[in-house]
């Protein structure tokens, strides 16, 4: 008899922008280090809930952290400052995708420009039911 293994057929392609995704969270004192600044680490929680949004839009299910592939912090965040991270997948392979994020920040007490706080590049895996890789659609040239 036949092999009869059933092989999934490969999603279409699709253009970065349909995987965009913004987050937005104003800081609280609850965030703060014992510098009076926010914590690294609550930046970080953003920026993997945004680049983990995308790649899951893309993948069309779910898709885990397998690398933070660099991390930049650029200017301090306080409490008040409403911090928005936009996330736009970089890279699809086979099974994986690398996802880049950029965050601002409005100061609550401060007329001016928006500023650019940090940026991160992270790479998540699509997986199955069963958290085996998945493959995901290609990406489209821009």
């Amino acid at each position: 008899m036949a092999d009869q293994t059933v092989v999934p057929e490969a999603a279409a392609a699709k253009p970065a922008q349909a995987s965009q995704v913004t987050l937005a969270h104003i800081m609280s004192e609850h965030d703060t280090n014992l510098y009076g600044t926010i914590h690294g680490g609550v930046v970080m929680k953003l920026i993997d809930d945004a680049a983990a949004a995308s790649a899951a839009r893309h993948a069309e299910g779910p898709a885990v952290t397998a690398a933070v592939d660099g991390m930049t912090f650029l200017a301090p965040v306080r409490a008040g400052d409403l911090l928005t991270a936009h996330a736009e997948l970089e890279r699809a392979g086979r099974t994986s995708m690398t996802v880049h994020v950029t965050v601002t920040a409005e100061r609550w007490n401060a007329t001016g420009p928006v500023t650019r706080v940090a940026t991160g590049r992270l790479t998540f895996v699509a997986i199955d039911a069963e958290s085996r890789p998945r493959t995901v659609p290609a990406l489209l040239a821009a």
